[in-house]
């Protein structure tokens, strides 16, 4: 029989499929039974099997095996195969006579070697994990540890059961009603997805808004059952044996049962803690990016970021909130938008990371813009979600062209000239005369040059005034003003005629030549001036300035570029003078900003003065007013503080509470479960041996001692005032009367 290479891919895909499901089902099974073994509920086991399935599906993926799938697995496993499992797949139109011959050829092999081959399917595997899980599960049954799950049942063992004690001695029953079962059925929100969850532990700990329920049954019938907290009774209802209560969290606590027999006697329980979980706000944090991010105007305007959020029951939005800040002074204007992340959240997620990318280009950001911007997010908390958001981030366009008004930092005057605004000019100027080069003249580009050279050079004298260079002679070497300047008037008008750039030269070879030697027979005939070093001196270019340090060594270097500059529009060379034009231009600007003073506006619009009454010195319908308070501390604790010394009465008399003691008892009972609340291992103890005392079931000597120790503790210690300290004792006294009294 002539053997079919694609039927038998066939026949191998579908017994591997039939594994795969075989293992899946076995998965399921034993996560399945091994619950139900432990829960002995029947609906824990079927979601824990159809859970189960889902996941190893998920994680399996099956449904991914096909032909092409089997064929690169047999080609793997066999070498006789000679990777030619996949001509089965193909038509035999579109095989050559060669891949005939060699599809036969695989055919033979493959129907041969394929009853030796298995699918990669570990059967074993799943059977032994499948009967760990049941084992586990019918193991925990036996050895019970259904309580450690915090599942329901009967507890197996007696001292789990609520303890009663009865309040009047006298009245004690024959029989007293004993608890048969007992449950706290929490059903979480629906948005936590939670479910609800069921225990025997009367202590709770809980989501805030969880709907607790408790269920008690006892083997007889009784009169009444309440359920105590912070002094109010709630009645429990009967509903077929059972007596329940429900209520719903929001704040911790406190409680207690009580239950009346029929013969009269009551009995109460010990106090149990109810801890109220508070659901936290999702957490944002922002990576991989900068809290000022600027750019400049021709460069690449991206801001690119990942935020990471996480929240504790689940993510519900989150988006990004950009405010864009266009215009300056009172013409600013904000524009707010909602941008998404580039990915979508998975809602119900607890944590995600979404990556963004701003580009400032596609908001119509231009040059002296603001992007500020936050990351929003929010949950599923009803009936108010909890919204958090990250820090504002901020994003700006750096503006070279616009400019804003700077005072300098000591003096409230604007002290910058119009002039100061030039440098921009210059610049443009440029830049047009290098774009119509091409169809200038040699002369008229010459021509245009030399006179933007002139006009850099003017700048640079304006600015030269203001670090004291009063004369165009200082900017350029000459003389200091004040000194006698005919000579060289005369030395530097009787310049070279051939030469038409030797008025614009800066000759430091000839210019000086006069004062070298004559300068320094002055300075040694002059006498020295005992004031020299304490008057301003505007003839120094160095006290004759304006500006602080900071400044004065920016300007410097101002001055310096603009040099540069002008020199490069005297050769007619502009693109070379423009590099240092903008650096001119990014000193002024730094100039301008460095002594920037900032003042908020506020919103208060003072009320319109009426004219009539302005400087009238009238004060007929103006009242003073005068307020004397005296600020009390209220007592912390007085019900604690009334119990202690009670408390020392009757142990000193050997006396018997009254019913006004149990009133003061009951008042101090409250001001304790206040403390309770936040460390309640700590006073726990002492508030339920003080409910004993209250309900009357234990009002011996010790007891009245421990629970006196333990409001002692509750007592906070007072807060000293500043005082005149009379004291004499030492440090170590002092250290063994505070040991004293905490041992006391």
């Amino acid at each position: 029989m002539k053997a079919d290479g694609k039927h038998i891919l066939t026949q191998f895909l579908r017994r591997w499929q039939w594994r795969s499901a075989l293992e899946v089902m076995l998965f399921g099974i034993g996560a399945g039974v091994g619950l139900y073994g432990i829960t002995d509920r029947v609906l824990m086991g079927v979601g824990a099997f159809i859970g189960i399935i889902l996941i190893v599906l998920i994680y399996k993926k099956p449904w991914e095996t096909n032909l092409k799938t089997t064929s690169s697995y047999l080609d793997m496993k066999l070498d006789a195969l000679e990777y030619s499992t996949g001509l089965f797949l193909k038509p035999q139109t579109e095989l050559s006579n060669l891949a005939k011959l060699q599809q036969v050829k695989i055919a033979e092999e493959l129907q041969v070697a394929i009853k030796h081959i298995q699918p990669p399917i570990q059967l074993l595997k799943a059977v032994v994990i499948a009967g760990i899980l049941i084992g586990f599960g019918f193991l925990g049954r036996q050895f019970g540890l259904l309580n450690t799950f915090g599942v329901s049942g009967p507890p197996s063992v007696e001292e789990a059961m609520i303890p009663f004690h009865t309040q009047d001695t006298t009245l004690v029953a024959v029989i007293v009603p004993q608890l048969v079962t007992q449950r706290v059925i929490m059903r979480y929100p629906k948005y936590t997805t939670i479910g609800t969850q069921t225990t025997a532990v009367m202590d709770i700990k809980a989501l805030i808004g969880t709907r607790v329920t408790w269920q008690l049954e006892y083997d007889q019938e009784v009169k009444s059952v309440s359920l105590q907290s912070t002094a109010k009774d709630y009645p429990m209802t009967l509903e077929k044996n059972t007596y329940t209560k429900s209520i719903t969290l929001s704040n911790s606590g406190f409680y207690n049962f009580k239950f009346e027999a029929l013969d009269g006697a009551v009995y109460t329980s010990d106090l149990y803690s109810i801890e109220v979980v508070q659901d936290e706000e999702p957490t944002i944090e922002i990576k991989n990016l900068e809290q000022f991010t600027s750019f400049d105007f021709d460069a690449s305007k991206t801001v690119n970021f990942n935020a990471k959020i996480t929240d504790d029951y689940g993510i519900a939005q989150a988006h990004i909130i950009a405010t864009v800040s266009k215009g300056s002074g009172e013409s600013v204007k904000f524009r707010e938008e909602q941008l998404p992340f580039d990915t979508a959240l998975i809602k119900g997620s607890k944590t995600t990371t979404l990556p963004k990318q701003i580009d400032l280009d596609q908001l119509a950001l231009e040059p002296g813009d603001e992007l500020y911007f936050y990351v929003e997010a929010s949950d599923y908390k009803t009936p108010t979600p909890n919204i958090s958001r990250s820090e504002t981030y901020f994003a700006t366009i750096k503006d070279t062209v616009s400019y804003e008004f700077g005072v300098e930092g000591t003096l409230g005057v604007d002290r910058l000239a119009d002039y100061f605004r030039s440098q921009r000019q210059l610049i443009i100027d440029t830049e047009k005369l290098i774009r119509q080069r091409k169809t200038l003249s040699i002369k008229d580009f010459q021509f245009k040059s030399n006179e933007l050279g002139y006009d850099q050079k003017s700048l640079r004298l304006k600015y030269g005034a203001f670090m004291g260079e009063e004369s165009e002679e200082v900017t350029t070497g000459g003389p200091i003003a004040g000194e006698e300047t005919d000579h060289h008037e005369e030395e530097t008008d009787d310049h070279d005629e051939d030469d038409p750039l030797a008025k614009y030269t800066h000759d430091h070879d000839g210019d000086n030549e006069h004062n070298l030697v004559g300068n320094e027979a002055k300075k040694k005939e002059t006498t020295k001036n005992p004031l020299q070093e304490f008057i301003h001196d505007h003839g120094d270019p160095e006290s004759a300035t304006l500006f602080e340090e900071s400044l004065k060594v920016k300007l410097l270097k101002a001055l310096s570029e603009m040099w540069d500059a002008e020199l490069h529009l005297r050769l007619y060379e502009p693109e070379q003078s423009l590099p240092y034009q903008y650096e001119a231009l990014k000193y002024i600007q730094e100039i301008k900003n460095s002594a920037r003073i900032y003042v908020h506006r506020i919103g208060f619009d003072p009320p319109p003065i009426k004219e009539d009454k302005r400087l009238s010195g009238k004060l007929d319908e103006v009242s003073s007013y005068r307020k004397k308070e005296t600020i009390t501390e209220e007592e912390q604790v007085p019900a604690i503080k009334a119990m202690i010394e009670r408390l020392e009465t009757i142990l000193e008399n050997g006396s018997v509470p009254t019913e006004q003691d149990i009133k003061l008892f009951e008042a101090a009972g409250n001001e304790l479960a206040v403390k309770a609340i936040e460390a309640p291992g700590k006073y726990l103890m002492t508030l339920q041996q003080l409910q004993r005392i209250v309900d009357g079931s234990d009002r011996s000597k010790d007891t009245f001692i421990e629970v006196q120790q333990g409001l002692r503790l509750a007592v906070p210690k007072p807060v000293s005032s500043p005082h005149k300290s009379t004291s004499n004792l030492d440090t170590l006294n002092q250290l063994l009367l505070k040991e004293l009294e905490v041992h006391e």
